[in-house]
């Protein structure tokens, strides 16, 4: 076992110390830039909304939109595994819901007043998912100047 070198400390900074950076850093102040609050939906509303808004990266998606979305998304492909072990049919599942989910997700920041590019922050495994994951689940932020209080 040689030393802990500048480049091995360089790779732990990148992959803690920048996605420290971004969770610790507060989201915009004032009204929610992405629009009015979303609805709750129910499980069949929330499926709906998740097809219906295929490609549509704009607007807000509440948490319950979002989750009941990636449990469907997620007993299909274990459905689809179930009946096809050559995992043909969940390769083609994957790809058609490939850009739903990565909309979703966007909508789903826009809820809390971050931009849908801050998905790409999951990349930086293992802190940057647990922050992207901690976002799902934070409540949305009020319509007016003051924050959601965020339990």
């Amino acid at each position: 076992m040689g030393s802990f070198s500048l480049f091995h400390w360089l790779i732990v900074l990148i992959l803690f110390g920048v996605p420290l950076f971004f969770v610790f850093r507060k989201p915009l102040v004032g009204p929610n830039r992405f629009g009015g609050r979303p609805p709750a939906m129910g499980f069949g509303q929330a499926i709906g909304s998740y097809f219906k808004n295929y490609v549509n990266f704009n607007g807000r998606a509440s948490r319950s939109e979002f989750w009941y979305s990636a449990l469907f998304v997620s007993l299909v492909a274990i459905a689809l595994l179930v009946v096809d072990r050559s995992q043909t049919l969940n390769r083609i599942w994957s790809l058609a819901t490939f850009l739903p989910w990565i909309a979703v997700a966007a909508r789903r920041l826009h809820d809390i007043n971050r931009s849908g590019w801050w998905q790409l922050l999951a990349l930086l495994v293992p802190i940057g998912s647990v922050v992207v994951l901690v976002w799902y689940c934070r409540a949305s932020t009020m319509d007016d100047s003051r924050e959601a209080v965020f339990a």
